[in-house]
């Protein structure tokens, strides 16, 4: 573990990465190359570590170098490490850090779309969803339940923003997931609702429409491979996408609730597409 540097000036360039730059600016700032992300407490850290993340500096509370955090710092060899009080740390980032640690890593060279579906059967597309929260929420239940890949379009989240990988608990490390490039051949939705079903899937939008089958329709279950399609907040997916889609899909609500947030909608349609047919 290389030696601690106390902070005595919240003012020096070392910390520009987590008190002065925004996350779109460290996602730009090493362009064309990928840019630096932030990962929040030790458990996030440590699975963006297990991912092959490179670490570029460690921003702990003093407490830390003998807590939670000691083996992480230990394992990452001359890392430089800026530590303060838990006070001091507030005013650099504006805000109480979760466990009292952050870190500045490297990020990792997104896959191609084809690289995310060819060996999966359940995928899971999100089409604009903006809320970093509900984007982190998404991967941790498409963790938990075995989704085996997320593709996202242009306009949501970035799963690796500070709040989206904390959120999730740090899955958005260990679930495959990409982008649709708008610039090649995997724009959305034309032509990469093509490429989804050129390698075999089927697609279920969910969306509230007269003409939507329940999740529990038993034909979901029993496609070899199924892609569901989740929409931003608000306004859902757009009329072009649900129009292409094999399948328009709606969780069954108790009268007088029209719809889920997101995220919870995610976490029921991903355990009801991932349960046997005959279940």
């Amino acid at each position: 573990m290389s030696t601690p540097q106390e902070i005595t000036n919240i003012s020096a360039p070392q910390l520009d990465v987590y008190a002065r730059l925004s996350e779109p600016q460290l996602l730009h700032i090493n362009e064309p190359k990928p840019g630096i992300f932030i990962a929040e407490s030790p458990k996030v850290i440590a699975r963006a570590l297990g991912r092959g993340c490179r670490p570029i500096s460690f921003l702990a509370e003093r407490e830390q170098l003998k807590g939670e955090a000691e083996e992480l710092l230990k394992s990452c060899g001359d890392v430089p490490i800026y530590t303060a009080r838990m006070e001091i740390l507030t005013k650099i980032t504006g805000y109480k850090l979760t466990r009292g640690i952050l870190c500045a890593m490297e990020r990792p060279p997104l896959p191609a779309v084809e690289e995310i579906c060819q060996n999966a059967r359940r995928i899971a597309v999100l089409e604009r969803v903006m809320n970093p929260t509900n984007v982190g929420a998404i991967f941790r239940s498409a963790a938990a339940i075995g989704i085996d890949g997320i593709l996202l379009t242009r306009g949501c989240s970035d799963p690796l923003y500070r709040r989206a990988a904390r959120v999730s608990m740090g899955t958005v490390f260990q679930i495959p997931w990409t982008y649709f490039d708008e610039g090649k051949d995997g724009g959305w939705p034309d032509p990469g609702m093509e490429t989804l079903r050129r390698m075999g899937f089927r697609t279920a939008a969910m969306a509230l429409r007269e003409d939507s089958v329940s999740i529990e329709d038993s034909r979901l279950k029993r496609e070899e491979r199924l892609a569901l399609i989740l929409g931003t907040e608000g306004d859902g997916l757009a009329d072009g996408t649900i129009a292409d889609c094999d399948y328009v899909v709606r969780i069954p609500m108790a009268p007088g609730v029209d719809s889920l947030n997101v995220a919870s909608a995610s976490a029921v349609a991903f355990w009801e597409i991932s349960r046997p047919p005959n279940e």
